[in-house]
């Protein structure tokens, strides 16, 4: 406690306050005066006048107290919409604010004006600025060399002025340039008021192509508008650029040559013809002067800008100030030696001077700062950061040599300054280096009547009188010393590198001196700290090119006015104004509150999801109802019934508008009796988002609409059919939470006209949670009722009704349904010419006359047909006795030359088991397997085409396939789909249940990838006995044939087959056999997911819970792998190719298998397939990861054992051009490349052996294959993906040389395993010497090279588009532009 409290007094009127009730009031401002809306909140004595609540809310959000209104909000008093009284006495009490309680208010617009801001200036003109509340700096301001980067607007950020005054520009994407330059031509009095004289003459000229007039408007704007930040794109559009070019970004100096040029072009034969020349261009004289006679030649020439060069060229130490730079600029240069000058005079190469001189200063001088140049050896842009500070004040006067502006100007010497108009540049510092020379830059001017050539005349020589007499023609008159001095007022910032950046401007307001950051949209007060900041320099010593990619803030452009009190103009007042330009204000007022207005609509819409179940096509339709807060229901429904369509469906009396909850599928409430009500009170007001949606109910003229109360639960009943075993579409019932059961049922009763006695009702709670409602007294509410719910309810007079629920005939049905799940079924296209071999086959059978009988495999609940394994016993007998006549028929076949026949015989006499399959010797072709798969349709007679990748999937079978059954009796005793109708294993009708609940957690859900898993691999469909492991239980299923929509496989065979969801992959393809036509171990499930991609379903014990409603499922013929197989791609690896990866084709390796054993059933595949005729000791396999070779796998390793293998594991098979090396695993294999420096080329890749991880070894061993001596190897590890390619030009500097380790598994080596990378060199090898052609002839080589192979080139510069302004509107198709 601070000394001597404890006796203060307080006083009684505070003490009376204290006991005084309170008023919370809270109010949110909802104007669009500011950028964000405020929300705020104050506690005020009950006494206490409306008339100050009013005068502290205006202090609390900074408007002017009368500017705007105070209005009831959502929380109370929602009756009295009226604004309150702002010259009120009332008390607050008395006003019907109440103590206690939250008062929610509104601050809105008064009489549709927008609040006005404290100390607001922006209706104060231009050219009197009286006070300016500038923003206090803020964190990562544009003055901070920190941020470059455009800051983020919204559209809401746009609508109010900067405090400053001024207005910002928009930039459109990368037009930052742009907005910088345009915001510093608005601050040039001289220049504004010259483009308001100039007069657009509609008559002649399109607005749109208008450059001058667009420029006219923007500076309106930017004068008169009261939003924060106006658009660009009116004048870019008349550059003639589309949105493309917001993308490109320029520099700011190319930019103001253009524009430059192009304004002289619209304005020639006006007033404002030479208005750039006599604002902005200078005249300097290029001369050699020779030593020895002093003969002189020279030219004078005429600049818009000085380029100033930062550092000289050659040196790390730049200039420290713009007057050094402009010294050195001027500074003369020796020409001696090789460079001597041919003297007219002397006959002879003399020695001369060669220099510039400044003859003239521009009124507005412009100097660029060339921090942009080109590392010559790395051919690298680079941008220089160093600092080059610059004066407020500028004296010009010292750079005007006195002895030359005294020079006479005879007749023969022309003034040629017009026809060398643009930026000056001295041969001696310009060192700019431009990749697009060939580019033409600047305006285009097909269209225009200047399209001529202008040719700039040579340097003419003079023969100079005596010094005496030169003195005596004087015609630069020099003037006071004062006349020369500049003031600084534009500073043109860059900030990020030579990749690119961002621009802003620094501009001093000539009405008030005071500097301002115009930094796009945002405009704010800055100090002259700020500017100084902008002079540059970095932290740290650096050399010439080390600021690459260094990102820095700094000046790029300096703009300086001349002091002279007679030419400095002031912006013209608005009584000034020429008559054009004051009806060019009055329409962009007019254009700007028509926008207000619509954007005070836009405010005052309420827009909301609007659904609608058409009544005839009963589908579900969506749009966006937008409409005004003031209409009414009425007004509303009839704008919804003419949005949806209905008006020749239903007339509009049959519709209304409900509150609907979309996601719960539940009407939450109706509208009776409020037709007349406003939108905004019935929606809760106007809100971005509502919590709700709006339905548009329809009924038939004969019906009335049900009245729905809040409080309602909205219940789908389903009636459920036990003799049918159907599930009827759902009748929706309206009930209350604390109705019981018993009323409940009366309630369904009435609507499904089923007796509610012997009624049992079964409600879903949630996804396959069914619960029989048996409690006759319990409420809905403790039975679990929702806001939307869904009953089963079955009333028939059955003894279902005594047994067990979960025991029932209603259960089974209802879970049946539940887990039920519709999936198409893609079938393999039959192989043409098999339809006859089926044919003979079925007659040697003697049962092609019944082919159905072998279709009915599943038995059902309501059939009496025979089970799977009776089938596959009667299949296999089939199978036995048609073998024998097969052989014969393949004899017969063979003897007359029918090569398209197997050959191969089949001996069934040591099958044991109809399951169990005979063991191959040799690999089977599965196009083979395709060739003998029957057919009963002869018109769908059509090939399948395939991939490549598809028929090395099918042929990859080998010797490990010891069950494989002989494919030539696939078919012979199973059905074909498509040849009759096929009787329903469980004997239900068409009328049966087949479809499942398509709920949105069904859509929503996640689909997943089936891969088999590391560690078991595929699970068989068989066990050891032979045993089929699909599922004891009965699974429901459904298969009939399925026409497909346009394009989606016509000329496919499809299935629509609805299956319990639980049933496992094994027992599903069982059931798919008869479908297909082979047994289930000879056909894969491929899952078709969203994009298109297939991706093979293998686990067999999984059931299809992953699957959802419509799933596309693809059948393909090939063998399915078994447990403990993984399918494998092999991919040969081809060290010196330009591909080195290569794809061979799909093997199956198996668990215990050696890599010798792989090896020996990859040759006779990689002879059939691929054509490669290896023996097993002249190739090896490798780890494959990526694109990177990496462990080389022994023979003796084994699968699972030794390497690890998962489901679609990857190998590299790599031809050997000797015996293999490789005997251990404590070797290693490395591969190496020899770097030629003096040759400029890298040699092929050697593989070396090492014994240990030792440096020493493999500087001995690359000793030995190059001869190259010990103590000059060098070596490098290769960087990135195999094979680690780098550019010749960059490889002897980037990469790390000659690390100091001893062993290979350290930093930065860390060569642990087999394949890495090893560059090598000779070090006394000296780098070839380049020309600059060759050294751009090899770079676009190298480019080429590595954006072949897919690697990444070492620097890729975006390729930079040239600026150019299109004097008719559009660019000219025809001519190239890049």
């Amino acid at each position: 406690m601070v000394p001597g409290e404890e006796n203060q007094l307080v006083p009684k009127e505070i003490e009376n306050a204290a006991e005084e009730p309170r008023v919370l009031c809270i109010i949110q401002d909802t104007t669009n005066s500011k950028t964000v809306n405020e929300r705020i909140t104050l506690n005020l004595p009950a006494s206490t006048p409306v008339r100050k609540l009013f005068e502290d809310v205006a202090n609390k959000v900074g408007y002017i107290n009368g500017t705007f209104d105070l209005t009831w909000g959502n929380g109370v008093n929602t009756a009295d919409t009226a604004p309150l009284d702002h010259t009120s006495d009332k008390s607050l009490l008395d006003a019907n604010f109440e103590p206690g309680k939250k008062n929610f208010l509104h601050l809105t617009d008064k009489d549709g004006e927008q609040p006005q801001m404290l100390e607001d200036s922006s209706n104060v003109d231009d050219s009197v600025h009286d006070r300016f509340i500038g923003p206090l700096p803020r964190e990562g301001s544009v003055a901070s060399t920190s941020d470059y980067a455009s800051q983020s607007y919204s559209y809401s950020s746009i609508l109010n002025k900067s405090e400053t005054g001024y207005v910002g520009l928009v930039n459109q994407a990368m037009t930052c340039y742009l907005n910088s330059l345009l915001q510093t031509l608005f601050m040039t009095p001289e220049f504004r008021n010259a483009l308001y004289k100039w007069e657009f003459e509609e008559s002649e000229e399109d607005p749109v192509t208008s450059i001058p007039y667009q420029l006219q408007r923007l500076f309106v704007l930017l004068q008169t508008s009261k939003k924060r930040a106006i658009e660009t794109t009116d004048v870019t559009r008349s550059f003639g650029w589309d949105s493309s070019e917001a993308w490109q970004q320029h520099d700011v100096q190319e930019l103001c040559r253009v524009m430059f040029d192009a304004l002289e072009q619209k304005w020639k034969q006006t007033e404002q013809a030479d208005l750039i020349n006599e604002l902005y261009q200078g005249k300097l004289k290029d001369y050699v002067r020779c030593l020895e006679c002093g003969y002189e030649g020279w030219r004078i020439d005429t600049y818009l800008d000085i380029p100033l060069v930062i550092r000289p060229y050659g040196s790390s130490q730049a200039f420290a100030s713009v007057e050094e730079a402009l010294h050195a600029f001027i500074q003369p240069e020796i020409l001696d030696g090789p460079n001597q000058y041919f003297c007219e005079r002397c006959k002879k190469k003399c020695d001369a001077r060669k220099g510039l001189r400044f003859l003239h200063f521009p009124y507005l001088l412009t100097l660029q700062l060339k921090r942009f140049d080109f590392d010559y050896t790395t051919m690298h842009r680079i941008k220089l950061n160093d600092r080059m500070s610059f004066p407020e004040e500028l004296d010009m006067s010292t750079f005007i040599d006195i002895e030359d502006e005294k020079s006479p100007q005879t007749e023969s010497c022309t003034d040629s300054g017009a026809e060398n108009e643009g930026s000056c540049h001295s041969d001696q510092m310009s060192n700019d280096f431009s990749t697009d020379d060939a580019v033409d830059e600047g305006i285009c001017l097909e269209s225009s009547t200047g399209s001529e050539k202008i040719s700039k005349p040579g340097l003419e020589k003079v023969e100079m009188a005596e010094t005496d007499q030169r003195k005596d023609s004087i015609q630069f008159q020099l003037g006071e010393p004062n006349s020369l001095m500049y003031e600084l007022f534009s500073v043109m910032v860059h900030s990020g590198s030579a990749a690119g950046g961002h621009y802003y401007a620094c501009i001093k307001s000539f009405s008030d001196d005071q500097w301002y950051s115009f930094n796009d949209q945002h405009v704010s007060r800055i100090t002259q700290e700020d500017i100084k900041k902008t002079h540059g320099g970095s932290s740290g010593s650096r050399g010439y090119y080390s600021s690459a990619f260094a990102s820095s803030t700094n000046a790029y452009m300096l703009i300086y006015r001349l002091k002279d009190p007679a030419r400095n103009a002031k912006f013209l007042e608005v009584d000034e104004y020429p008559e054009h330009i004051k009806n060019l204000v009055q329409k962009e007022r007019e254009l700007e509150e028509q926008e207000k207005r619509q954007r005070e609509i836009e405010r005052n819409t309420c827009k909301i999801k609007l659904f609608c179940l058409h009544p005839v096509k009963q589908v579900m339709m969506e749009n966006k109802l937008e409409v005004h807060k003031d209409k009414t229901l009425k007004e509303a429904v009839e704008m919804a019934y003419k949005m949806m369509d209905l008006e020749d469906v239903i007339p509009l009396d049959c519709c209304r508008l409900v509150k609907y909850d979309e996601f719960h599928d539940y009407l939450e409430r109706s509208y009776e009796g409020e037709e007349d009500t406003p939108m905004g009170l019935l929606l809760g007001g106007v809100k971005s988002t509502y919590m709700f949606d709006l339905l548009l109910e329809t009924r038939k003229p004969d019906q009335i609409f049900q009245s729905y109360k809040p409080g309602e639960v909205m219940v789908k009943v389903h009636v459920v059919d036990l003799k049918a075993e159907t599930v009827a579409a759902p009748v929706t019932v309206r009930a209350y939470l604390n109705q019981t059961v018993t009323e409940f049922k009366q309630l369904i009763s009435k609507a499904t006209h089923l007796p509610a006695d012997s009624m049992r009702i079964v409600l879903e709670r949630c996804y396959n949670d069914l619960r029989l409602l048996s409690v006759p007294s319990k409420t809905l509410k403790a039975e679990g009722f929702f806001r939307s719910n869904k009953v089963f309810v079955e009333s028939s007079e059955t003894v279902d009704h005594q047994a067990a629920f979960t025991d029932s005939h209603l259960w089974k049905l209802l879970d049946r349904h539940a887990n039920t799940i519709r999936l198409f079924v893609l079938l393999p296209e039959q192989s043409p010419g098999s339809y006859s071999k089926r044919t003979a086959y079925q007659k040697a059978g003697g049962d092609s006359g019944n082919v159905d009988d072998d279709c009915e495999r599943v038995k059902g609940p309501a059939g009496n047909l025979k089970s799977v394994d009776a089938i596959l016993e009667e299949s296999t007998e089939k199978l036995k006795s048609l073998s024998l006549q097969q052989q014969q028929q393949q004899q017969q076949d063979g003897d007359n030359g029918d090569s398209s026949k197997s050959t191969e015989t089949s001996d069934f006499e040591n099958i044991e088991s109809p399951l169990n399959e005979r063991g191959s010797s040799t690999s089977v072709d599965n196009r083979e397997l395709e060739q003998h798969i029957q057919t009963s349709d002869p018109e769908n007679f059509q090939s399948e085409e395939r991939s490549d990748s598809d028929v090395n999937n099918d042929r990859s079978t080998s010797s490990v396939d010891s069950d494989i059954l002989s494919s030539s009796h696939s078919s012979d005793t199973l059905c074909n789909a498509d040849s009759t109708q096929i009787p329903l294993a469980n004997g239900l009708d068409s009328h049966s249940i087949t479809s499942s609940r398509r709920t949105k957690a069904n859509e929503g859900k996640k689909e997943t990838w089936d891969t088999a898993e590391e560690d078991s691999g595929t699970d068989s469909e068989y066990d050891e006995s032979g045993k089929s492991r699909g599922e004891m239980q009965y699974m429901y299923f459904k298969a009939d044939p399925y026409t497909a929509d346009e394009g989606s496989g016509e000329g496919h065979k499809w299935l629509m087959v609805h299956v319990d969801k639980r049933i496992t992959l094994a027992a599903f393809k069982q059931h798919l056999e008869p479908f297909v036509g082979v047994l289930s171990s000879h056909f894969k499930v491929f899952r078709v997911y969203t994009s298109n991609q297939e991706f093979e379903t293998v686990r067999l014990n999984e059931t299809l819970s992953s699957f959802s409603d419509d799933n596309k499922i693809t059948i393909r013929l090939g063998r399915a792998l078994k447990k403990g197989e993984y399918r494998v791609k092999v991919c040969q690896l081809l060290v010196n190719e330009q591909e080195p990866c290569k794809f061979l084709l799909d093997a199956v390796f198996a668990k215990g298998m050696t890599v010798r054993q792989s090896k020996e059933e990859l040759i006779p595949q990689l002879r059939e397939q691929c054509g490669l005729d290896l023996s097993i000791d002249r190739f090896r396999l490798r780890k494959k990861t990526w694109k990177n070779p990496g462990t080389v796998f022994l023979d003796y390793h084994i699968y699972e054992e030794d390497i690890n293998i998962s489901s679609n594991w990857e190998v590299f098979l790599e031809v050997l051009d000797g015996a293999e090396k490789m005997k251990s695993m404590s070797q290693l294999a490395i591969l190496t490349r020899r770097w030629r420096p003096s040759e400029m080329k890298l040699d092929p890749f050697q593989e070396l052996v090492l014994e240990s991880n030792s440096v020493d070894e493999l500087r001995e061993k690359l000793s030995e294959i190059s001869g190259i001596p010990l103590e000059d190897i060098e070596f490098a590890k290769g960087r990135g993906t195999f094979p680690c390619d780098i550019s010749v030009l960059d490889i002897h500097q980037d990469l790390d040389w000659n690390p100091k380790v001893s062993t290979l598994n350290v930093w930065p080596l860390y060569i642990c395993d087999d394949g890495a990378v090893i560059f090598y060199r000779d070090k006394t090898e000296e780098v070839m010497e380049l020309t600059d052609e060759q050294r751009n002839e090899l770079m676009k080589k190298e480019s080429s090279r590595l954006q072949k192979t897919g690697h990444r080139v070492t620097y890729s510069p975006r390729k930079e588009k040239a600026l150019k302004i299109y004097l008719d509107g559009a660019p000219n198709k025809d001519v190239a532009q890049d």
